[in-house]
């Protein structure tokens, strides 16, 4: 048996030869920044903005959730994030999503019941492995998502914020931020007060959120002086020590002299990792010990950690069987298991189809490995600061 690491959008690294050593592991790029968001501007208001098709944005909401056949009242369920759309999505507006749920509440074996195109559905499944149900082992659990689509205009403030910090599809259009904005804001009109001082929270000091990121929108005035006033938490994921954290954070903070009102400036966390459930040594009646001869990995294709699922801090696993040519090509791959979804072992497969072995006189067959997806340590880079669309 070989395990395989994987590590943030490098992920699932295949062994390299036996003797003398293995390969350093691979070094993963940046992780995203996880601490505040950098300075939050809308575009600034300049005379009349051109008019542009209005767009939409989509979210997968969440339905009623049986185990056979019982309703389940979850614990703590998370949407989906929501997207930006030009039009109404073609396609299915509905997926249904088939899972099991463990002793602690957590559910696992999560994989799409059906096919089809469903439009910026990568999230469903990450956000349901992110949800907690009252502990005990369920069996056939059932969750139905459905699309809505909502014009900017009509959306739900919450939502926009909520896209506005992470903004999955492109920056959040005009239209977004006229509803985000507080009626009579004049706090980005020209000239735009200046940050003389940006206070932040002390993040090593905050408990993130398991497979969420939080945030906390922070309205507040400036006063002549240009201190902020009337500080107060407007929307954000309801955690309490990060709202505290920003309001004390836009407190401190400085710019220069001025009145102004309507001022919005968001802080968030990276999500804390969520944990695979344990690999077993044994899935069923297959054997996991790698009984293929340790041979040398002569290619090894790029490696992709799912990036839903690395977004929101989810780690999982695979075990995968495989036969091999005499000439070292890699067939007949096959997914024996895999946790806390599917899709890692999609991810697996996809890995495994690429490698080639080195050559034999006979090949092999019924090889196993065994893939690990791991988070790495979150980075404390500063990413680029998001950017609002006129």
């Amino acid at each position: 048996m070989i395990a395989l690491l994987s590590a943030a959008l490098a992920a699932a690294q295949l062994p390299a030869a036996a003797p003398p050593a293995p390969p350093p592991a691979t070094r993963p790029p940046p992780a995203p920044h996880a601490g505040p968001t950098p300075p939050f501007a809308p575009p600034p208001v300049i005379g009349v903005q051109p008019a542009r098709s209005p767009q939409l944005l989509l979210a997968w909401m969440p339905g009623e959730v049986r185990c056979d056949g019982t309703a389940v009242a979850a614990a703590i369920m998370r949407r989906p994030l929501t997207t930006l759309m030009w039009q109404v999505p073609e396609g299915i507006r509905t997926v249904t999503y088939r899972f099991r749920i463990d002793a602690t509440g957590r559910p696992l074996s999560i994989a799409r019941d059906g096919a089809g195109y469903a439009a910026q559905a990568e999230d469903i499944a990450p956000s349901l492995a992110a949800s907690r149900f009252p502990a005990a082992d369920r069996r056939d659990c059932a969750i139905t998502y459905t699309a809505r689509t909502t014009p900017l205009a009509a959306a739900p403030v919450a939502d926009l914020m909520s896209y506005a910090v992470t903004p999955l599809t492109g920056p959040l259009p005009r239209a977004g931020w006229n509803r985000i904005m507080p009626a009579g804001a004049d706090c980005r009109t020209i000239p735009a007060p200046r940050i003389l001082l940006r206070a932040y929270p002390d993040f090593d000091r905050l408990s993130a959120t398991p497979g969420v990121r939080a945030w906390s929108m922070v309205g507040y005035d400036l006063d002549a002086r240009g201190r902020p006033v009337r500080v107060r938490t407007l929307e954000g994921t309801r955690n309490p020590a990060l709202d505290a954290a920003a309001v004390r954070a836009v407190r401190a903070s400085r710019f220069t002299p001025g009145a102004r009102t309507g001022c919005l400036y968001p802080y968030w966390q990276n999500p804390a990792t969520i944990a695979p459930p344990p690999l077993p040594d044994r899935i069923g009646t297959a054997d996991t010990a790698n009984h293929c001869p340790a041979g040398e990995w002569v290619y090894r294709p790029t490696p992709v950690y799912p990036r839903a699922w690395h977004a929101r801090g989810v780690e999982g696993w695979a075990v995968v069987a495989f036969d091999v040519a005499p000439w070292g090509e890699i067939g007949n791959v096959r997914a024996i298991a895999s946790e806390p979804a599917a899709e890692f072992g999609q991810e697996a497969l996809r890995l495994l189809r690429g490698a080639r072995k080195a050559t034999s006189t006979t090949g092999h067959v019924g090889c196993i490995e065994r893939v690990r997806f791991a988070m790495p340590a979150r980075s404390a880079a500063t990413p680029d600061p998001p950017v609002a669309d006129d």
